[in-house]
């Protein structure tokens, strides 16, 4: 049961094969068994699983049917589900149990999903190896000496491993896209505002959107649909009708006008990557796709762009976790001053800590001018870069990361290096355009992304091209040994 993806899942549950509670169970036996070699789960919820199960079966004996219902997932766990931890990978809210659940989280259990548990993250989802976690890193199933990718690691490896079909993850820099290339999976980042971040705890509120992760492209449509609307709750969320992703899947690619951009393969990119790349671009002209060279000239000043903004917005959205209302508290404060200090001290992580100085630094007086306001006007000059290569192509094409995932603990103590990592992905975030990553091969056993982006609210064209991509390829049904 456990390699089935979540189409084959639904097509089972609709033809009696098993039942929701069934493989639940299988499930849950499954991650007590596997879960200690990966850490991938930081709260399991196995009696609210297991009644959302045996429900799922009742509506489908009185007749219901939908993909979704009766299908199991787990919540990268940022996104707030009641009465359940919601920690943010953090110390900082260990003990918090959200009062309500996430715009996602309720809209998923409507359409009948059962929650087996909520995935270990970066802390506050900062981060590209999923190392900054107070519960610990996650291992990479393909090889446990290598990091997942981050921030949403925990996700990514309970999805390869097979502890269950797909994931709720979020995106920020590159965090859905960069975990599915470091693990083989198919990840998602939709438009701007197109999934609902009310009950979604924030990182940095301009560039965080919700998304799903699964094995393959027609998984990520049907967790999509799921997830996918307006939200009146949500003042970023766009009132754009959803259309049905999973429909479009089989669209001829005949005459699509594919963008590479010529800045993608530079220096920087590991040659066996760009081979896997252009073995990608070919698979795709003989489907009838048209290759164009195009040019994203400020792709370069991305990285500290987004370095300034991200870090800014965080020092700003952080500031809630001060040990007054909920989140952790020092022991004994002297004053209202020493709360402050020793409550984040002890609560943020280092990485945590890093990011909310340079944010603060770069929202001070005299400096706001020379650092935010700078970052924001090459924010607006990457997003024309777009626009003007969107009026030639219909998508753009390149590699998902420079390098394949790294050794736990290789880049702790160059930070830097692991922020250069995200130089692929983190423009679309920029931009607010929809971006995915799909397998595309391996370099010395570890999986290689290829990613694919296109214009505002086109996220049922990526799924398609990765479909039809994924029905003549076989990367995607790739499993890690021992799993």
């Amino acid at each position: 049961m456990h390699q089935m993806t979540l189409a084959e899942i639904a097509r089972g549950l609709a033809d009696k094969k098993f039942s929701s509670e069934e493989l639940t169970k299988v499930l849950l036996a499954r991650i007590t068994q596997l879960d200690p070699q990966l850490n991938s789960f930081i709260s399991l919820t196995e009696e609210l699983a297991l009644e959302q199960a045996k429900a799922a079966d009742t509506r489908r004996a009185n007749g219901e049917s939908g993909a979704l219902l009766g299908a199991p997932i787990a919540h990268k766990d940022l996104f707030c589900t009641q009465g359940i931890r919601t920690s943010c990978g953090s110390k900082m809210l260990d003990n918090f149990k959200a009062p309500y659940d996430a715009t996602v989280v309720a809209k998923l259990a409507a359409a009948g999903a059962v929650t087996l548990g909520k995935t270990n993250m970066d802390e506050f989802a900062m981060g590209s190896a999923n190392e900054s976690s107070w519960y610990g890193a996650v291992k990479n199933p393909w090889n446990l000496e290598h990091v997942p990718g981050g921030s949403s690691g925990g996700s990514a490896a309970a999805v390869a491993a097979r502890l269950l079909p797909a994931a709720t993850a979020t995106d920020t820099g590159g965090s859905i896209r960069q975990p599915a290339a470091f693990t083989n999976l198919t990840g998602l980042k939709p438009t701007y505002g197109r999934v609902s971040r009310w009950g979604m705890i924030a990182y940095a509120s301009s560039l965080d959107q919700g998304g799903p992760l699964a094995r393959t492209a027609e998984d990520c449509a049907i967790l999509l649909q799921g997830m996918a609307g307006f939200d009146q709750n949500d003042s970023t969320s766009i009132d754009e009708p959803v259309p049905d992703y999973s429909a479009s899947l089989n669209t001829s690619l005949q005459g699509l006008r594919i963008g590479v951009p010529k800045e993608y393969f530079s220096a920087g990119l590991d040659p066996r990557i760009a081979e896997l790349i252009q073995n990608s671009i070919k698979e795709l002209q003989k489907l009838g796709a048209v290759i164009k060279e195009i040019s994203l000239p400020n792709m370069q000043h991305a990285i500290p762009a987004y370095y300034v903004i991200a870090p800014a917005e965080a020092s700003s959205n952080l500031s809630r976790f001060d040990g007054v209302r909920f989140g952790h508290r020092c022991e004994n404060p002297e004053n209202l001053i020493d709360l402050y200090k020793r409550s984040r001290g002890e609560g943020f992580g280092p990485e945590v800590q890093r990011r909310i100085m340079v944010g603060a630094y770069a929202l001070s007086a005299g400096y706001y001018d020379a650092y935010y306001l700078k970052a924001q006007k090459i924010r607006r000059l990457v997003k024309n870069d777009f626009m003007a290569a969107f009026n030639e192509v219909d998508i753009i094409l390149g590699p998902t990361t420079p390098n394949p995932a790294w050794k736990l603990g290789a880049k702790n103590s160059d930070p830097v290096a692991a922020y250069l990592e995200d130089v692929y992905t983190i423009t679309a975030n920029l931009a607010g355009l929809p971006g995915l990553s799909m397998p595309a091969g391996f370099v010395d056993g570890l999986p290689v992304g290829v990613q694919l982006l296109a214009p505002y609210f086109q996220e049922g064209r990526l799924l398609n091209v990765a479909h039809q991509y994924q029905l003549n390829t076989d990367w995607h049904t790739r499993t890690p040994t021992g799993f």
